[in-house]
């Protein structure tokens, strides 16, 4: 994978943290939980490893400043970030919970 890509959750019914949990192990991962406040942000940066991440609740917007992709992130929306690709994000106006995996490639 060498883009971001975004994945919607798959059922009617909004995510549970066990399903979300549930499904980073599944693929062998390790499940790390974390929240914001409101309108948080986190300035560009980047990670050495394939992040995968999950919205619990919430909201939250990944900017791609190469690129001025955004990613916005509702309740079970998954996001795959590849290793190496600059990113930042803003956290929507209730706060977000979300919880993600390093996966090393």
């Amino acid at each position: 994978m060498s883009e971001p890509v975004v994945t919607p959750w798959p059922h009617d019914e909004p995510p549970t943290a066990a399903a979300l949990e549930a499904v980073l192990r599944g693929e062998g991962l390790s499940p790390e939980w974390w929240q914001n406040s409101p309108h948080d942000r986190y300035t560009t940066h980047r990670h050495t490893y394939h992040k995968v991440l999950f919205c619990l609740s919430g909201s939250i917007t990944f900017l791609l400043p190469a690129t001025d992709e955004r990613f916005d992130l509702t309740p079970g929306d998954r996001l795959d970030i590849p290793p190496r690709t600059d990113h930042s994000a803003l956290v929507g106006p209730r706060g977000v919970r979300c919880v993600e995996s390093p996966r090393w490639e």
